[in-house]
């Protein structure tokens, strides 16, 4: 597909699980890409992958998505490359065991938040202004974030993932409010268990666990919906909204003794 007429998406997060599997189903979809990461070698490894797959261009921005300088630079080269993206996806994210007891976890709170929260707020602000006047232009473009069912109530031993997915989700809908009139779409998208590296330490079951690959494409569809929050897959939804019925005593007895996500940061 020539560059001029291809589906623009830029992706953070996205040299493996999630972020890697979005990338894969829309090179395959003859998409350009903008591929944002820590890992330089990964990034450029999956470059050349994606080409193959069938994508129209891909471009890599090694960078930390707490760094708003560098992705202002990253967005503002994206434009200028191949004008402005019809979809944006802000998958960066860390997961980690943290204890508020602990002190020295308050530096891997702080890091959860930077990257999970600051670091969606960083991916989306620059892309701003070039895809309202895109709609403008007639081109239908999305701003997608990635929350988890995981911040729909507290879990013990992941406050800061928790708090971080919850802040998430508040500030998505927030913005998608701001974005209405301009007519950018806001997508959140809360996913349940997804098998990628991030989940695969987790030392306890995780029901409805769904490959990657799978999951990308469900992200996809409802992206292209337009669709503003989803849970995927759906029976993790039918979980999240029976706990958020469920009253504090009654989750406090359930949960309090869950199994904990391991500190890894």
């Amino acid at each position: 597909m020539p560059i001029a007429s291809a589906r623009r998406v830029f992706i953070t997060g996205a040299s493996s699980g999630i972020g890697n599997a979005l990338a894969r189903y829309y090179a395959a979809q003859g998409a350009v890409l903008g591929l944002a990461a820590r890992r330089a070698d990964e990034l450029q490894a999956q470059a050349e992958i994606l080409q193959g797959l069938g994508a129209a261009g891909v471009a890599c921005f090694p960078l930390d998505v707490a760094d708003s300088a560098a992705l202002r630079q990253a967005a503002g080269d994206f434009v200028a490359a191949y004008g402005a993206p019809n979809i944006v996806i802000a998958n960066a994210g860390v997961s980690s065991g943290t204890l508020t007891e602990c002190a020295e976890d308050l530096a891997a709170i702080k890091r959860i938040f930077d990257i999970n929260v600051f670091g969606m707020a960083a991916t989306f602000s620059p892309f701003i202004a070039p895809m309202q006047q895109s709609v403008r232009e007639g081109r239908a473009c999305r701003l997608v974030g990635i929350a988890s069912v995981a911040g729909i109530r507290g879990l013990p031993g992941a406050e800061a993932y928790s708090a971080s997915k919850a802040a998430v989700a508040t500030y998505l809908e927030s913005l998608r409010l701001e974005m209405r009139a301009s007519g950018i779409k806001v997508v959140t998208i809360a996913p349940g268990y997804i098998a990628t590296p991030m989940t695969a330490i987790n030392p306890y079951r995780m029901p409805f666990l769904l490959p990657a690959e799978e999951a990308a494409r469900r992200f996809a569809r409802v992206i292209d919906k337009g669709c503003s929050y989803a849970v995927i897959p759906w029976q993790m939804g039918v979980v999240a909204k029976g706990l958020r019925l469920l009253p504090n005593w009654l989750y406090d007895r359930l949960f309090a003794n869950a199994p904990r996500k391991p500190k890894i940061l």
